[in-house]
């Protein structure tokens, strides 16, 4: 998901069948364009990496790169996380209760977005909180994993997926989620991102207390 972009970065699930010669050409292209794009970001700074410079270093035309990603910000923070959220959420007992069946799913995406690539992991949540296009452009697309997470909790609980209550529940862990990962970014990276997810997850399940004292009337957020 966009959020973990922040977090995981994840091709095809195993379990499908392998893509065709014509889709692993673009998956391909994908890859060149993205690491293209984190290379010169690193080396010589976000405003400075033009798509004429990107298309450059990967080797392909500017048009090539717009076809594959309207804007330069969109090169920053794709993902193909989105439909395998939904598959792994589905993949949980069904009498597991919600909130854990999520903390597992996004514990998992932390989890191979730390492994596999850390560097591009702290870049892209540096680049969310220094450049604003970056950071409004993330905003902007997190409406279609709101959506995404909308369809799980609604099949999983048994309720509209197009109801207000759902649409707010699912926006409310997105708006969670992109916090948690800005958070993480300005304390320079330093804590475990996990545990990070885990207490933004925790203000949804339990709700806010007032300092450290025991409030009663504390706002609750339930699945």
């Amino acid at each position: 998901m966009k959020t973990m972009a922040a977090t995981a970065h994840r091709s095809t699930p195993a379990a499908e069948p392998r893509p065709g010669l014509r889709e692993r050409k673009k998956m391909k292209t994908r890859v060149t364009i993205r690491e293209a794009t984190y290379r010169l970001i690193q080396e010589q700074g976000y405003d400075a990496t033009t798509v004429e410079r990107i298309a450059e270093a990967a080797e392909v035309s500017p048009s090539t790169v717009f076809r594959y990603f309207p804007t330069k910000e969109d090169i920053v923070l794709a993902d193909e996380y989105d439909p395998v959220l939904e598959e792994e959420l589905r993949a949980r007992p069904a009498d597991e209760p919600w909130l854990d069946s999520l903390r597992h799913v996004l514990r998992n995406a932390v989890g191979l977005g730390n492994t596999d690539e850390p560097e591009v992991t702290r870049l892209r949540t540096q680049l969310m909180v220094d450049v604003p296009a970056v950071r409004s452009r993330m905003t902007e697309s997190m409406s279609v994993t709101g959506r995404t997470l909308s369809r799980a909790i609604g099949e999983r609980l048994g309720r509209d997926p197009d109801s207000l209550e759902v649409r707010v529940f699912a926006m409310s862990l997105i708006g969670a989620l992109l916090e948690a990962s800005l958070y993480w970014a300005e304390g320079g990276h330093r804590e475990d991102f996990a545990d990070v997810v885990d207490r933004a997850v925790d203000v949804l399940e339990h709700g806010l207390t007032a300092g450290n004292a025991e409030a009663t009337d504390a706002p609750h957020v339930t699945s």
